[in-house]
């Protein structure tokens, strides 16, 4: 039986932050029909504005999309892009129901370790929930995995204000099936981002190339919180750097009981962070803008899967009890 292509006409952003405003704006001027889920001051500037995307030498983008603060006005949708901060996950995972339908995509778009990370994936841990990313499991009851198509993205943006994106570096989006292959869905979705202008391709197991974002980011950032340093100030300081490289070391013994294979050493990554310069993270940027920090998919994840493995991981454990601390201290992360 041949299975039909998936058709992307109605897609909903749920996460109108840089990145999602990102993907809405350049989907909306691919002839997509975008609706964002929002609210407060993002929710009257998209209903007064619409999205407004800032990009190099090009003229602003600006587009009109439908918004609101009730999933339930916008109706099912045939994509719905997650690009949420980790944190808010839980609490908004249930109001994205209504625009759910039977055949409705979603795409993850976030950074970290997503809850679904075990779906389908992981060996003798296959369908394990973690605990760091999904305690209560509430994410994985409101939207089912069958719904779910994993996307990475290797692009910086900022917001400049609600409801208008500034788009610095990068067009990469790696998507594809949590169980792995090549099915229909992600072939379709690619065919769709790259008609939008993104450099867009599918993976057969989109966890490794969420496992190779991770293992430079999740050391980068929270360094970065912890000392408000750019990227090209921790990279430059030797002993910060062993100290990232012994972190890489755990995380790549971890991916590699997964199933994971990281060719690569510390010092091939370390190349490539700083060629990227004075660079403020994303966590950086949350925690002097008085955000919530997005640890646990960060760092917690990794710890927490490292346990499941079976792989020691001093150093991690190290980074992690620092920034929690810091982050809690600061009101940006649980007690």
């Amino acid at each position: 039986m041949t299975v039909s292509s998936p058709v992307f006409e109605r897609v909903a952003i749920v996460g109108a932050g840089a990145i999602g405003g990102w993907i809405g704006a350049r989907l909306a001027s691919a002839g997509c029909r975008v609706s964002v889920l929002a609210r407060g001051a993002t929710l009257q500037t998209l209903q007064m504005h619409g999205l407004r995307l800032h990009a190099g030498s090009e003229p602003v983008r600006s587009v009109a999309v439908a918004a609101s603060d009730r999933a339930q006005d916008l109706g099912v949708q045939d994509l719905v892009v997650v690009a949420l901060k980790a944190p808010a996950m839980a609490e908004v995972a249930g109001q994205i129901t209504p625009l759910l339908g039977e055949h409705t995509v979603v795409m993850t778009a976030m950074n970290g370790v997503p809850w679904w990370f075990l779906e389908g994936f992981g060996g003798a841990l296959a369908g394990t929930r973690l605990q760091s990313v999904d305690a209560d499991g509430r994410i994985a009851q409101a939207i089912a995995a069958r719904h779910l198509i994993g996307c990475v993205v290797h692009a910086s943006c900022s917001l400049k204000e609600p409801g208008v994106v500034q788009h610095h570096f990068g067009q990469g989006l790696i998507v594809g099936e949590p169980s792995g292959g090549a099915s229909e869905r992600p072939k379709a979705l690619a065919a769709l981002l790259q008609r939008a202008g993104f450099e867009a391709e599918r993976s057969e197991c989109i966890q490794k190339d969420i496992w190779f974002k991770l293992w430079g980011n999740m050391t980068v950032n929270p360094i970065s919180a912890l000392t408000g340093a750019t990227t090209d100030r921790i990279m430059d300081d030797e002993l910060l750097r062993g100290f990232i490289s012994a972190m890489m070391l755990e995380a790549k013994a971890i991916g590699a009981r997964l199933g994971i294979v990281i060719n690569q050493e510390p010092d091939d990554r370390h190349a490539v962070t700083r060629k990227l310069g004075a660079f403020r993270t994303s966590m950086l940027q949350d925690v002097q803008a008085g955000k919530p920090v997005e640890l646990d998919a960060l760092l917690t994840a990794v710890r927490e899967l490292g346990q499941l493995t079976g792989v020691a991981t001093p150093m991690i454990d190290a980074l992690l009890g620092l920034a929690r601390l810091q982050a809690r201290e600061l009101g940006l992360y649980p007690r």
